[in-house]
């Protein structure tokens, strides 16, 4: 992409986080919700529909050529809101805060004004997450594996 269609493209993504994320404002607060948090709140389909609209940022930051780093870290903002979207009242709750496609856009602008700062953040982002992950596999595998042995023993202690 030129710099051009560069600066074209972070204008309307800007535009676009700013309406799915901060539109509407309640009257007497600063709190503010967009159309993803009124999405959000169709039954069954809203939060993936928000999902699938978020993912357009994902899909221009991989156009703009992001990192695969920071690509993740957007796509877990993505997931973690869309996750959170299915509990009843904290899925509305968290749209007021998480904002998720706010934070990719400014993920996606800070990398085009600093990238290596950027990366680096990213990289480490992704490597904590994979060590939680691989944390909580092995922890469920111990705590699978105890459970299989003392339900073993009292089969057999009877």
């Amino acid at each position: 992409m030129h710099k051009t269609q560069i600066e074209q493209s972070k204008e309307k993504l800007n535009r676009l986080a700013w309406l799915l994320d901060s539109t509407f404002r309640i009257p007497g607060t600063q709190f503010r919700f967009g159309l993803d948090g009124l999405i959000g709140m169709i039954p069954g389909i809203g939060d993936a529909a928000g999902a699938i609209i978020s993912s357009h940022i994902l899909t221009q930051a991989a156009q703009m050529g992001a990192p695969k780093s920071l690509l993740v870290k957007m796509g877990f903002n993505i997931g973690l809101d869309a996750i959170l979207g299915l509990i009843p009242v904290i899925g509305d709750i968290s749209d007021f805060v998480w904002k998720a496609n706010q934070r990719n856009v400014k993920l996606l602008n800070d990398y085009l004004e600093q990238p290596d700062q950027t990366v680096r953040h990213s990289r480490f982002f992704v490597g904590a997450l994979g060590f939680l992950v691989i944390g909580v596999m092995i922890l469920i595998g111990t705590l699978s594996f105890l459970l299989m042995r003392w339900l073993w023993f009292s089969v057999q202690g009877s």
